[in-house]
């Protein structure tokens, strides 16, 4: 197992890491860590836009563990991004 690699089906990101990914002026909603989603088997958090627009990032451990915990973030961030947009 890689070492950023999600351990025991869960997943999680520090506020941190969620913001650093963030677009300028977008901001988080809820919990600000996220949480993982034992039904779904995912972690998910909530993303509110410039214009307070809320949008779910989710990302599934088999992303975490073959992208990498970051960039598993960042590709789940910038689909939302690339939704929003339309």
């Amino acid at each position: 197992m890689k070492r950023n690699e999600p351990s025991q089906g869960t997943l999680h990101y520090t506020e941190t890491e969620i913001r650093s990914y963030l677009p300028t002026g977008w901001g988080l909603a809820g919990d600000r860590q996220g949480s993982w989603d034992a039904k779904k088997k995912l972690w998910r958090a909530t993303v509110l836009d410039n214009v307070d627009f809320d949008y779910d990032v989710e990302v599934k451990p088999e992303a975490a563990g073959k992208l990498g915990r970051l960039e598993a973030l960042r590709v789940a961030m910038n689909k939302v991004f690339r939704e929003r947009l339309g």
